[in-house]
């Protein structure tokens, strides 16, 4: 499934703006890397910038060496391993999740922790850091973005405690087939007021 968006930019002073969007994993720990799935650049006053937002995930790892493993489409209710073989380690299906709304990958390597990389539309989401041999990387998102204006974000980077406190608008998604995204708000001086993000003209599944 896939819900097509077209962000517009109807904001005072938008266009010099970075516009972030990322999901949050609702069994996220501690110490993982929310990501800045989609950052939006440069985008004028009445311009707009269209993308896809897609149920299609994909999970892989990644070691201390930089090697990253092939990906593998994922869907809720998997199961995957990263594996010793003799010809190295291997990411291979596992069987079931022991959640149905849940994708979990185990580490069942002997030795050596490993990066658990989420992706969605073929762009890093999130990253589950240094799973220890026995450990499980779980990932469970709701058809929903979060979206706000940053500065200094780069697409497919970790977004800072900073940023992730101060960005709150929630854009849920469920069963919108397509819409427009529009910004408005903005300002100088006295005049300003908050960035303002709203879905419009949309049509449902």
């Amino acid at each position: 499934m896939r819900t097509l968006l077209n962000f517009i930019n109807r904001s005072c002073d938008g266009q010099d703006k970075e516009i972030v969007l990322f999901q949050r994993n609702t069994v996220a720990n501690m110490n993982e890397l929310t990501v800045a799935w989609k950052v939006i650049r440069y985008c004028g006053f009445g311009c707009h910038h269209p993308f896809v937002y897609a149920d299609e995930t994909e999970v892989a790892y990644s070691d201390e060496f930089g090697n990253f493993a092939p990906r593998k489409t994922a869907a809720p209710g998997q199961m995957f391993s990263v594996v010793p073989t003799p010809s190295g380690r291997r990411l291979v299906a596992s069987g079931d999740a022991t959640s149905p709304t849940e994708i979990q990958v185990l580490n069942a390597l002997p030795r050596g922790a490993v990066n658990i990389n989420f992706y969605r539309n073929n762009q890093l989401l999130t990253v589950k850091p240094w799973v220890a041999p026995g450990q499980k990387a779980v990932f469970s998102f709701l058809p929903t973005l979060w979206i706000g204006v940053a500065s200094q974000v780069v697409q497919g980077e970790p977004l800072s405690s900073a940023i992730l406190s101060n960005v709150n608008q929630e854009l849920p998604l469920q069963g919108v087939a397509s819409a427009d995204l529009v910004m408005t708000g903005g300002g100088a001086g006295s005049d300003s007021i908050s960035y303002v993000f709203a879905l419009e003209n949309v049509v449902m599944r």
